[in-house]
């Protein structure tokens, strides 16, 4: 019995609110046959479907996990408190999902880069390995192909190694052969315990796992495309080497696995008695083939984030990296130029008294954020999206997945004045919830600013984005008057925040623009 219900798979649709367009019957179906007809135009199941097939075995038959932490509402959810502390407990009008399994499996959809941080035995390699599988590859394989960290692991270890012979014989580097590692080649890579490798290989590692090649002895392999899993059992720098800032500034998204829930023991002692392991039993009809895969990433950058959307994230992403007294010039005034300067951010910061240091999040961290941050945040935003069943992203989406994909990229300030008071202490240790928070708060200021109906900066950049092909020198200058008129309006005692410190590196850009174009102009004529 045990054994039949590991070959279960749920029944489609798994979301019937789900919104995508079905596989619909094509002309060119016609020359491929009967039976491709029947398999690929009436009866294939859409790859949304089957990755949303691939959850729902993977959370209910094989890893156990009931912590529903990625919460959607279509109406009032309800909660209940309990507890000293007042613990809120809500319940989901949604359908609702684990972030344990669920992230891990959007990360194979965009083969992006994913740390799982957990104690020992809490089914990080387990998941790492049943992605690999879904993947098309054999447990045999994928069990040969994982990568342990562990502290006389060499470059050579990791790689690859040259033939003995060809380093007796050649005469020049080109015609020494390099016997390469198989992993190298798959398209899910699995580093087990990575912060135990020790830190020359780490730069071998990074080259891979951000470049896509492998190097030894001037003898370079290309390495296809990848889902990568990193395991590790602490994300405070714990293990046998530190890992070096540049591989963990490449980690797109991390996951924590949570504990094991006591009432499921009884599923335990029934894999004991059966001498069943989930990863052995995988149904076929959710193993994606390597043309799927394919296909389902492509489907994902397909997704529509809509304007209201994507300025919500903007004016999220402005908040952090302002800090009014690192620099004399405008463009200076950021902390990354404290960084640079090898100050103490504490000490720069102290200096700050217009701002209110318990309602702007920008005091609240140590850093803003990078290019790379945001690519994989709009690259995920939209992986999400798609498993639900979406064609565009909605803010709920935002809402649930940033903090795994921020989760190493925000550094907090412990001294900050938010984390002194008495309700807040907490977000300290629960970064996941914090950063969820800074989100909701954005969101909130966003609105409470009408910046949706009343943002004169975006009606500036949409016209500036028509292009200037039609635009003659008058009204060249008419625009250089209106953005010297709001800088002017907004220079009137307004205080500086990350958002409108953005907004007034833009119109600077913009004015720069145009006066370029009016030099132009001036020589056409």
């Amino acid at each position: 019995m045990v054994r039949k219900l590991f070959q279960h798979v749920s029944e489609a649709p798994t979301n019937p609110a789900a919104g995508r367009e079905k596989v619909l019957f094509d002309v060119e179906d016609l020359y491929k046959g009967p039976v491709a007809v029947q398999t690929e135009a009436g009866f294939r199941t859409p790859l949304d479907e089957k990755l949303r097939q691939s959850y729902f075995w993977i959370v209910n038959q094989a890893i156990i996990s009931p912590h529903y932490d990625i919460e959607f509402n279509e109406g009032q959810p309800q909660s209940f408190v309990f507890g000293d502390q007042k613990s809120i407990l809500t319940l989901p009008t949604g359908q609702s999902y684990s972030s344990f399994i669920l992230v891990p499996l959007l990360n194979l959809a965009v083969r992006r880069r994913c740390l799982l941080i957990g104690g020992p035995g809490r089914g990080k390699t387990s998941i790492a390995t049943l992605m690999g599988i879904l993947a098309g590859y054999s447990i045999k394989d994928v069990r040969r192909a994982i990568q342990h960290g562990q502290p006389q692991m060499t470059i050579s270890d990791l790689l690859g190694n040259p033939l003995p012979a060809d380093l007796v014989n050649a005469r020049s580097m080109d015609g020494i052969t390099i016997s390469w590692r198989k992993w190298l080649s798959m398209k899910v890579k699995i580093i087990d315990e990575y912060n135990r490798i020790p830190t020359r290989t780490q730069s071998a590692l990074l080259t891979v796992l951000g470049d896509n090649y492998a190097e030894i002895l001037d003898q370079i392999y290309e390495c296809p495309p990848a889902a990568w899993y990193l395991t590790a059992n602490d994300d405070a720098g714990g293990g046998t080497y530190q890992v070096i800032e540049a591989l963990k500034d490449r980690i797109d998204v991390v996951v924590r696995c949570l504990n094991f829930n006591t009432r499921f023991l009884y599923q335990l002692l029934a894999r004991v008695e059966e001498g069943i392991r989930p990863e052995e039993a995988v149904p076929r009809q959710i193993i994606f083939s390597e043309e799927e895969l394919d296909r389902m990433h492509d489907e994902v950058l397909q997704v529509e984030v809509p304007i209201d959307v994507r300025r919500r994230i903007e004016f999220f992403a402005s908040q952090f990296e302002f800090c009014e007294q690192a620099g004399v010039q405008f463009e200076y005034k950021t902390k990354d130029t404290i960084k640079l300067a090898g100050q103490d951010y504490h000490l720069i910061a102290a200096k700050d008294t217009g701002r209110d240091k318990l309602k702007d999040p920008g005091v609240q961290t140590q850093n803003g954020l990078s290019v790379r941050s945001l690519l994989t945040l709009l690259t995920f935003v939209k992986a999400l999206a798609y498993f639900r069943g979406n064609q565009a992203v909605t803010l709920d989406d935002v809402v649930q997945i940033i903090p795994f994909v921020l989760h190493d990229k925000l550094v907090q300030d412990p001294e900050s004045a938010f984390f002194q008071q008495h309700a807040m202490d907490t977000f300290r240790l629960d970064r996941l919830s914090w950063i969820r928070h800074l989100f909701v708060l954005a969101c909130k200021e966003y609105d409470r600013l009408n910046l949706d109906r009343d943002d004169p900066v975006t009606a500036l950049m949409e016209e500036f984005d028509r292009g200037l092909d039609s635009v003659t020198e008058a009204d060249a200058r008419a625009r250089l008057v209106r953005i010297e008129r709001l800088l002017n309006e907004w220079a009137k005692g307004r205080k500086l925040y990350g958002h409108i410190y953005d907004d007034l590196v833009y119109l600077k850009y913009l004015h720069q623009r145009y006066t370029n174009y009016l030099t132009w102009l001036t020589w056409k004529n």
